[in-house]
């Protein structure tokens, strides 16, 4: 706990369901010996300032297996609405009292919790400055590091006030997409760099598990904390395994979105 009345700080919620267009079952895949949702909970769960890791998943009967998962892990899980992101994530702050909610999807298994961490300390240390606070606007991080942080009283309002269909399954547009209304707070990359678009350790597609397979097999046993310097520099000794996802670079759901998105940089997004 972070916070001077004992309530937790930063719940992080990890939004998951098992309905997937393109890899379905993606969060049931092996890393290592166990499914791809525990392993990510599980990095998730290292970094230092998340104080509860729930993940927030949908009341439709497909995603009872992920509740079954869960619990059979010790896992928190919630249920919510399966297009109603938005409140999946407020009732997940609720239930478990959040001062901060902290969005990451369930498609990110090779997240850095030290990048998670840099994200939650600069919420710190700008307290009451901002209404949300990511690494992804603009995005520096290879896709796949993404954290988003909303005060549980701008959750919220939002859940109150936000009427578009994007907003509502998306979580988190009616903040950044209003930077007129709301006060926007950005962490970049301290490297200078940006890989959002050359290096992608996010899962949609098949090559994407095989990617982030291999990068388990090869760091996992080592070091279950492999940083995303450590991805970084296998890459660079293995360059096979970055062509293995690599056509999929700079892929993300903002392409079908443009029209719809007010803020979103045309060329931070790739089109198949």
């Amino acid at each position: 706990m972070h916070s001077s009345d004992n309530r937790p700080t930063f719940v992080v919620v990890i939004q998951a369901r098992s309905s997937s267009t393109r890899l379905p079952g993606k969060v049931f895949l092996p890393l290592v010996g166990k499914p791809l949702l525990v392993r990510m909970v599980e990095r998730v769960g290292l970094a230092k300032l998340a104080d509860v890791v729930v993940v927030a998943t949908s009341t439709e009967p497909d995603d009872d297996a992920i509740v079954t998962l869960c619990n059979e892990h010790s896992i928190p899980v919630v249920r919510g609405s399966l297009n109603d992101l938005l409140e999946r994530h407020y009732v997940a702050g609720k239930q478990y009292n959040a001062k901060y909610v902290v969005k990451i999807p369930s498609d990110c298994p090779l997240i850095d919790p030290k990048v998670i961490d840099k994200v939650l300390q600069y919420t710190l240390d700008t307290e009451g400055k901002f209404d949300f606070i990511s690494n992804l606007h603009p995005a520096t991080y290879p896709d796949g590091n993404d954290v988003e942080v909303m005060p549980i009283e701008m959750v919220e309002l939002a859940v109150n006030e936000a009427t578009k269909q994007i907003e509502r399954e998306h979580t988190t547009p009616f903040f950044w997409d209003n930077p007129d209304r709301f006060l926007i707070g950005s962490v970049v990359w301290e490297s200078g760099l940006d890989y959002s678009l050359s290096h992608r350790f996010t899962i949609d597609y098949k090559e994407d598990y095989l990617f982030i397979e291999a990068i388990y097999n090869e760091l996992y046993e080592k070091n279950p904390a492999f940083s995303m310097d450590d991805i970084l520099e296998l890459l660079e000794k293995k360059p096979e395994i970055y062509q293995l996802n690599s056509e999929y670079c700079g892929v993300n759901w903002y392409r079908n979105h443009l029209s719809e998105l007010q803020t979103i940089d045309e060329t931070k997004t790739k089109q198949l």
